[in-house]
């Protein structure tokens, strides 16, 4: 469900473009190929959701080990995703998209075949490693490719393929797990392959750029650091706070963290300019795509988890539970740019957070041990759509508000980043909750309580965060 901008839309890039670029069969093929690709990551993150309880049950995988399958790509997305953009500029933009999309499809393969909890996680942590490559430049080639009124209809229809992957990877999902839930990491190997292939028929070769540089040291302690955090989180409810592997573990991640931000402020092609962060808006875009993305991850695997070995539930009645989100945020996501221009960002945001808050309270109002689908899954799920269709997209518009065009491409990709690293912890937090009090037979809705407490939380400090400042310029407005 995300997309990110991180190709630098500059008049470098098309200089003297016609107003109405003409659409031939190769222009309609590269958008076909670059959607589907859109739709894939899209698609194979709500399938796996799915089919987490199924992995468990044949792996003998705990709720501490699940959460790596989906943290697992959830970092190894965010922690190279700024990179990703930048090898692109610099290698090339076709060739960088092909070779990860390679990727992605072989390790889809390697995680439909593997019978081993270990080798799982990493084959999702490269597919998240090849998403990091292949979305960034997936929208730098139809940035670059498409020009004038053609580019903002491809940009259109490139966004509603990645909520309609989402919601088709909830059903999809449901009815593979049924039938077995490797095919949900293999049925993306062909889709994969074809796109692969057309790609390389149609994709023009693009050249290298004359000049710059890799941030490696950055792109290693950013990544290193966020999975040893992770990590560490998960770990310390089992083997204790005050363990010394524990405190070492702490002291190693807040060394390496501490060491991405200081190489950021000493190497020529930082990964993220520093200063770029003293502007209000756009911190609080960062915080509040932590928020949105954080709770919601987090939530929906307590819920995978509680329908399916809880209340017993089978993998396509959960998914169609969770369907509303999916649906919601598809219907939206076309006249999201009209809203954003007549009410503008702040105001959809804290309605997103608003929405968001509501839908976890009321879950945990009216839940009990046998929540019923009409009164309390049905308005969760709405409420959750409602959240998530009206914030992603005002978030992403105002973490580019008044940006330089050279720099666009930096804030889109930051806020990307620190939307899958702050799931990542939130939902490592989440997972330490629950695994301590453990889930089961029996438990009912109790183990998954002290999680649900916490995305609720976690949205209510998103609604403060966005609420605090509208009212503070509601208020100086007046006194104007």
């Amino acid at each position: 469900m995300t997309t990110t901008e991180t190709s630098r839309v500059t008049a470098a890039h098309a200089p003297a473009e016609p107003v109405n670029q003409s659409w031939t069969p190769r222009l309609w093929g590269i958008l076909a190929v670059l959607c589907a690709v859109l739709f894939l990551d899209a698609l194979d993150v709500s399938m796996v959701g799915v089919a987490l309880p199924s992995i468990g049950t044949e792996l003998d995988m705990g709720t501490t080990s699940l959460q790596w399958i989906v943290n697992g790509y959830v970092l190894g997305y965010g922690g190279l995703l700024l990179l990703g953009g930048r090898t692109a500029d610099l290698l090339g933009r076709r060739r960088v998209f092909l070779i990860a999309l390679g990727v992605f499809a072989a390790a889809s393969l390697v995680g439909g075949l593997v019978d081993n909890g270990t080798l799982l996680i990493i084959t999702r942590f490269v597919k998240g490693l090849a998403a990091a490559f292949t979305a960034p430049t997936a929208l730098s080639i139809l940035t670059t490719t498409f020009h004038g009124p053609a580019r903002i209809r491809a940009l259109s229809v490139f966004s509603i393929f990645g909520a309609s992957g989402y919601s088709s990877g909830l059903i999809l999902g449901g009815l593979l797990t049924s039938a077995g839930w490797r095919w949900t990491f293999l049925t993306p190997v062909p889709l994969a392959l074809a796109a692969l292939v057309v790609g390389l028929l149609l994709i023009p070769k693009d050249r290298k750029a004359e000049e710059g540089g890799h941030d490696i040291i950055g792109a290693v302690t950013l990544t290193a650091g966020m999975l040893l955090a992770v990590y560490t989180v998960v770990s310390a409810p089992d083997r204790g706070w005050t363990d010394p592997l524990t405190l070492l573990s702490v002291v190693v991640a807040v060394a390496l963290l501490a060491g991405f931000v200081f190489a950021e402020t000493k190497v020529r092609h930082p990964l993220v300019r520093l200063g770029i962060l003293r502007v209000a808006t756009i911190v609080r875009a960062n915080l509040s795509i932590i928020a949105l993305f954080g709770s919601y991850l987090s939530f929906q695997f307590m819920m995978t988890l509680y329908l399916q070995d809880v209340l017993h539930w089978s993998p396509l009645r959960m998914a169609m539970a969770l369907l509303p989100v999916g649906l919601i945020v598809a219907a939206v996501s076309p006249f999201m740019g009209n809203l954003i221009g007549r009410f503008g960002t702040p105001k959809l945001i804290t309605s997103s957070m608003v929405s968001l808050s509501l839908g976890y309270g009321w879950f945990l109002l009216t839940a009990g041990d046998h929540p019923d689908y009409l009164t309390t899954i049905f308005p969760t799920m709405i409420l959750l759509g409602g959240g998530f269709g009206f914030g992603f997209s005002s978030i992403m518009a105002q973490a580019t508000d008044g940006i330089e065009d050279s720099e666009q491409g930096l804030a889109s990709g930051l806020v990307q980043t620190s939307g899958q690293v702050g799931a990542a912890l939130v939902l490592a937090v989440v997972t330490a909750l629950v695994a301590t009090d453990g889930t089961g037979d029996g438990g009912g809705f109790a183990p998954f309580h002290p999680g649900v407490n916490l995305v609720t939380a976690v949205g209510l400090v998103g609604l403060a965060l966005n609420v605090v400042p509208l009212l503070t310029r509601r208020r100086q407005g007046a006194h104007a």
